[in-house]
């Protein structure tokens, strides 16, 4: 079985995208799919990753299984919650997005609540990556980050590191996927649960090879 991942927020160039994939591609690398790799596809807006992945259903390859990899926005609360993680349930009340049919709640796979929060989990790597001029009080407790708001992550992530220069001041884009380039999976996995969530997803249709 191979895999398909399409990935929410990969900007809308070419060198963009490039960037994005390359970002999803070392932090996976280093959970441990070096020779069974995912096949990721970085798309524009939240929209656009959503049509692009009713699209490869629709087409129907057999040797694919097709992931929609998007930011939940909002902290998944109640009858969505992460205990239950009924996905797709909260993109429709979210975003209105219906489930395709024949799609498992499996392939609808959220970064809670945005890839910042990410960033924020692994606070060793940030300090690493910023160096002394990180504003380390200013980043938020690194427990229960997925019930956090993304603008509270965000503003966290750019005051910590005002002082780090124009080029380094966090920002999305290059900034934001040389971060994920440089993350440690399995800090990751033990503080966010829905991250947990889609490495043990791919986990169970890449598995290693045998011998």
């Amino acid at each position: 079985m191979k895999v398909k991942i399409y990935v929410e927020g990969g900007g809308d160039t070419a060198d963009q995208r490039s960037r994005c994939r390359k970002g999803f591609e070392k932090l996976l690398e280093k959970a441990g799919f070096s020779g069974r790799m995912p096949k990721i596809i970085p798309c524009g807006g939240r929209q656009q990753v959503y049509n692009d992945f009713k699209t490869a259903i629709t087409n129907n390859d057999p040797d694919y299984y097709v992931i929609l990899l998007v930011d939940s926005e909002d902290p998944l609360q109640g009858e969505y919650s992460v205990e239950t993680m009924e996905a797709w349930k909260h993109l429709k009340s979210r975003d209105n997005w219906d489930q395709p049919a024949g799609v498992s709640d499996d392939q609808a796979q959220l970064m809670t609540t945005c890839m910042e929060t990410w960033i924020m989990a692994d606070q060793k790597t940030l300090g690493e990556f910023f160096g002394k001029c990180l504003r380390a009080n200013a980043l938020l407790p690194d427990t229960d980050l997925e019930s956090r708001l993304r603008q509270a992550v965000l503003k966290a992530l750019e005051h910590a590191t005002k002082d780090c220069g124009r080029d380094k001041v966090y920002c999305k884009g290059d900034l934001s996927f040389k971060l994920l380039a440089a993350l440690q999976p399995s800090v990751l996995e033990q503080k966010l649960p829905c991250f947990q969530r889609f490495i043990s997803l791919l986990r169970e249709h890449l598995p290693r090879m045998k011998g």
